[in-house]
């Protein structure tokens, strides 16, 4: 029987190829699109899952409290590494981790920048990695002992063994290689491409040794030898802080290493979502795409069920049960799905570098997962039996009198379920054109909202090696200005775009001592204001002619916090230190566009500067002036590469996320509006074979084409504009929460809902056309020959 359905479920895709090719390419786009997505979000589940025991281990949040409001952060003191190990019941491994830092490593005359962390010896414990060369026992023990990833190894020794060689670090530290391990995962929360000491840290850095409780600058990461002592050893965690060091507010917390890239936004001590939000996104898209296609599938079928029901009623007519008529059904959607399954294979292979370039990772198919195979095998099977499922039982519930007699196709039931088809699918297509619509418009708005300074032609420049002194800065400031390259030139104690550097010690006249107010400082020297382009609302910027090294500038959001009319004049301090307002500059961006300015001083001290901001001279070609810079850099900064960046690249970075989101939503809200047209043709081609007479009818009592264009279309527009409706609140529920999740956000208009209406309605207008005009143009005489 199997053999006998076989043969007679190849023949009939054989005879329709046409509805077959649409049935099999609207399921293989279904297909593709879902697993693509479903690759990335298996990617970004399996972060920091890599190793041995990473279901005990976790990362130490610091939750700073104030009367309003808690910050949490990962950073610690690194006094608490030996509080952990000492006095914490349960823990097997504890590490601090530097943060990772791109620093100059040589060897011989290669020369390269590569992303370095330091870290205690347990560090590779817990993330175990692969040691391909070298003692796994005592790495990270001496302070002048350094851990090469493959890759690097490879770049810096070619051919040669590593172990033993010396490498100089940063121009200074003689280094020597103990080992070499596997290349650090792309999913790991933690990237490196060296691995260093952390003697070395202390060494490098000596106020460490010094750093008390109050001052935090490292990871901590705990793995315990149970998960039963987590509550113990958290609970001991979270009063640490405060019994060493009774002034603060800060608390400790352990938060799971597997949850750490998922669930990394926090509001009031509590993890509230992060990139899980964007996976819920794209495993429903992932589905609902999916069944989109399913729906599809089961349109297409219905609307060929008149040529089938002959066939229905012989072969019942002949002894063939329902169940065997539902088995030979399922059998050709299983087919098709598995046909589908194939060109699927081809559209991920071809779509995946794509995808790959966009969201900057390495998507690939694993052919020897056999975990992928059973997914992937699954879903086709599950695929081809769901949207079997409905033509299956509707063709085998003919009867075969009924059939054989003169055909009529089922009733009202059938044809109200096939339009509740079409109306979910246009209801979803809808839903996702409002969704991208407003993510385009929240990033326009973004893009579009001022920022505090002008970022056109503003560089920043990494004061490393050299340029890590005061006065060869200056020099460099000099020859930049002499050669014509540059107009302006500053030094700033962080990238201009990037953010922290706070503190809770700034006072002023009128504070209540209870109130904890989380300042941002920064350090910068002359002409600060002349070189980004910031307005000063009063007073005036730091200048040769004064003595500006007790004095400072504070923007609008500072000025608020203190409540004062006039603060040029007025004396803040921070610990026992004092210093007069002289100016007071405009808010900017510093941190996140979405977040709302915090309050900010600013000092002058250019050793503190790590980062030399210069503007390009607009009357020279920029990319000449460039290509200028870094020769002079070059020049006074021979041992290091120039690195050299534009503010506005860096400041577009800021909104990678929400334009991978948009970009993502665009491209599979399209495929789900195509996919979508296919299923609103299967109907559209079931309706007009159903009314061909009394359209044949109509046209014989003098009905024009645009009449019978009309009658056709009319209906479809109605189930396109009820789909709408029930889009609109659904798309309002999801986009306005997202929005919610932004302190600036734009404001929900109708022009999304408009054009999600308009577009709809103009596609399911050509999709149906092209299936009405053919019908309308007919000769009647076909249709009522045998009448």
């Amino acid at each position: 029987m199997f053999k006998l359905n076989l043969k007679i479920a190849l023949r009939n895709l054989w005879k329709n190829k046409g509805f077959s090719l649409i049935n099999i390419g609207g399921l293989a786009i279904g297909l593709a699109s879902c697993m693509i997505l479903l690759l990335y979000v298996a990617y970004e589940w399996s972060y920091d899952k890599q190793f041995t025991n990473y279901d005990k281990t976790y990362v130490v949040y610091n939750n700073q409290k104030t009367p309003t409001q808690t910050f949490s952060f990962v950073a610690v003191s690194g006094v608490m590494e030996k509080e952990v190990r000492e006095k914490v019941n349960g823990v097997a491994a504890v590490t601090r981790v530097a943060y990772p830092e791109e620093t100059l490593l040589s060897y011989n005359n290669n020369n390269i920048k590569k992303e370095v962390v330091s870290a205690d010896p347990d560090f590779l414990k817990i993330f175990d990695y692969k040691v391909l060369k070298g003692n796994p026992k005592d790495l990270l023990k001496n302070p002048d002992g350094v851990v090469l990833t493959e890759t690097l190894a490879k770049i810096l020794f070619n051919t040669e063994d590593p172990i033993g060689k010396v490498i100089k670090y940063d121009n200074k530290e003689p280094l020597k290689v103990e080992a070499v391990i596997q290349d650090l995962p792309k999913n790991s929360s933690i990237s490196a491409d060296m691995i260093t000491s952390w003697a070395l840290y202390e060494k490098i850095n000596p106020w460490v040794k010094n750093s008390g409780w109050g001052n935090n600058y490292c990871m901590l990461f705990i793995q315990l030898k149970d998960n039963k002592f987590f509550n113990t050893a958290n609970n001991h965690l979270k009063g640490m802080i405060k019994a060493s060091n009774p002034e603060t507010n800060n608390e400790a917390m352990m938060f799971p290493l597997k949850k750490w890239h998922l669930y990394s936004k926090f509001e009031n001590g509590v993890s509230v979502g992060g990139k899980i939000d964007n996976l819920r996104i794209f495993l429903i898209l992932a589905f609902s795409i999916l069944l989109i296609a399913c729906i599809n599938f089961m349109n297409l079928s219905t609307a060929k069920s008149e040529k089938r029901a002959r066939e229905v009623g012989v072969r019942k007519a002949i002894g063939s049960t329902r169940g065997n008529l539902v088995g030979q059904f399922m059998l050709e959607s299983v087919l098709i799905a598995l046909f589908s399954t194939l060109v699927a294979f081809v559209l991920i292979e071809v779509s995946l570098p794509y995808f790959n370039n966009l969201l900057g990772i390495t998507l690939k198919i694993n052919y020897t997962d056999v975990y992928f195979w059973t997914v992937f095998i699954g879903l086709a099977l599950i695929t081809g039996i769901v949207s079997g499922s409905y033509p299956a039982f509707y063709l085998s519930s003919f009867e075969p009198v009924k059939v054989l007699k003169g055909f009529k196709l089922g009733g009202s039931g059938s044809l109200s379920v096939r339009k509740f088809l079409v109306v979910f699918q246009f209801a979803f297509s809808a839903c996702l054109i409002i969704c991208t619509v407003v993510i385009y418009q929240q990033l326009t708005y973004i893009k579009n909202k001022p920022i505090g300074y002008n970022s056109v032609n503003l560089l920043e420049i990494k004061a490393e090696g050299e340029l890590d002194n005061e006065g060869k800065r200056k020099v460099l400031k000099d020859l930049l200005i002499k050669s014509g390259a540059i107009t302006d030139f500053t030094e700033y104690s962080t990238s201009l775009t990037g953010s922290g550097n706070n503190t809770y010690g700034f006072s002023w006249p009128g504070k209540n001592e209870k109130d904890i107010v989380l300042v941002n400082f920064r350090f910068t020297n002359l002409d600060f204001t002349k070189t980004t382009g910031m307005s000063l609302l009063q007073g005036r910027d730091f200048a040769k002619e004064f003595k500006d090294t007790a004095s400072v500038m504070v923007n609008e959001a500072m000025v608020k916090t203190m409540g004062m009319e006039k603060p040029v004049g007025q004396i803040v301090s921070w610990g026992d230190d004092k210093y007069k307002i002289i100016g007071v500059l405009n808010d900017y961006v510093m941190g996140s566009p979405y977040k709302k300015p915090m309050p900010l001083v600013v000092m002058q001290n250019p050793s503190a500067a790590n980062t030399i901001i210069v503007r390009l001279n607009p009357e020279n070609n920029a990319t000449n002036s460039v290509e200028k810079i870094k020769n002079i850099i070059k020049e006074v900064n021979p041992a290091y590469p120039a690195e050299i960046k534009f503010v506005s690249e860096k400041f577009e970075s800021k909104l990678n996320d929400e334009k991978l989101l948009g970009t993502l939503a665009n491209w599979f809200g399209g495929l789900a509006i195509f996919i979508s047209c296919l299923g609103l043709l299967g109907l559209a081609l079931y309706m007009a074979t159903q009314r061909k007479k009394e359209i044949s009818i109509r046209k014989v009592l003098g009905a024009s084409t645009g009449n019978i264009l009309t009658l056709l279309n009319k209906e479809f527009i109605v189930l396109v504009i009820i789909a709408n409706a029930v889009a609109f609140p659904l798309a309002y529920i999801i986009i306005n929460k997202w929005l919610i999740g932004f302190e600036y956000h734009v404001s929900l208009s109708v022009i999304p809902f408009l054009i999600a209406i308009s577009l709809s309605i103009l596609v399911a207008i050509l999709t149906v056309s092209i299936q009405s005009v053919k019908v309308a143009k007919s000769n009647p005489v076909d249709a009522l020959k045998y009448e």
